[in-house]
């Protein structure tokens, strides 16, 4: 899987926003809690971050929408099994967590066969040199 940089300027920014879209998913497993809370709690864990507390919700007739409160930020998910496809967000504000390892999990758990991802650094600090001095 290409396109992920897990290089991060952590010391000159809050975090960094992932917004992950999975195209081609399995609509089998997009379509119902269990499978998708699975592989996002799954991949949550195992790409270092830290759970807090999460939520899922079930739609009616299918589709699911959840989020998990990690110690570094957040992940996120919103499905549309009809259209297999899956959004997924992912915000960490550290440098412990590796995104990539998460994205690569949820491709494989949702088996998509195409996936965008765009990151986002999110509130950039200036650098103190660059700040006025008192």
């Amino acid at each position: 899987m290409g396109g992920v940089s897990t290089l991060k300027d952590s010391a000159e920014a809050y975090g960094d926003h992932y917004l992950v879209d999975l195209h081609g998913c399995d609509a089998s497993v997009i379509e119902r809690v269990e499978p998708t809370q699975e592989a996002l709690l799954s991949a949550a864990e195992r790409c270092g971050s830290t759970i807090i507390k999460y939520f899922f919700h079930q739609f009616s007739p299918a589709g699911v929408s959840g989020v998990i409160l990690i110690a570094e930020s957040h992940f996120s998910v919103h499905t549309w099994p009809e259209s297999n496809f899956a959004a997924v967000d992912i915000y960490t504000s550290g440098d412990v967590m590796q995104p990539n390892i998460a994205i690569s999990l949820l491709q494989d758990a949702f088996r998509s066969d195409h996936v965008e991802i765009v990151r986002v650094t999110r509130g950039k600090i200036k650098a103190k040199a660059d700040q006025p001095h008192e």
